[in-house]
C-alpha cells in the first residue's frame, strides 16, 4: 500500500459492468519528501479504483495488483489500483540511525 495525493478525474465513455457505483482518480504516488509536502517527493501519476470519493488534493492509501481486488472477494473487478482509505492527516517520524 502506497500514499497517494489526488490530482484529479477520469470520465469514461464505456466502461465493465463490474465497475458500476465508483469513479476513477488521477493520483501522484508520494514519496517521503512528497508526504512532508515538497513537490519533489512526487512520481509518475497512475489511476485509481475510488469508491470512497476522494476529492483533489485528498491523501490517499492506495492498494495495487493483485492486492487492489482482494475487497471484491469473490466477485473480480478488472482494477490495477483501488482506493483503501482517504486520510485525514499523514506524520513522519525519524528514527535514528543504528549506527
Amino acid at each position: 500500500m502506497r500514499i497517494m495525493e489526488c490530482i484529479g478525474k477520469v470520465t469514461l465513455a464505456k466502461w465493465n459492468p463490474a465497475l458500476n457505483g465508483a469513479s476513477w482518480k488521477i493520483a501522484v504516488p508520494l514519496l517521503h519528501a512528497g508526504i512532508l509536502g515538497k513537490e519533489s517527493g512526487r512520481t509518475e501519476p497512475i489511476v485509481v479504483f475510488d469508491e470512497l470519493g476522494a476529492g483533489d488534493g485528498s491523501l490517499m492509501a492506495v492498494s495495487e495488483s493483485a492486492e487492489a481486488s482482494a475487497p471484491f472477494h469473490p466477485n473480480t473487478k478488472p482494477i490495477d489500483a483501488y482506493n483503501a482509505a482517504i486520510l485525514d492527516e499523514c506524520s513522519v517520524v525519524s528514527v535514528p540511525s543504528s549506527d
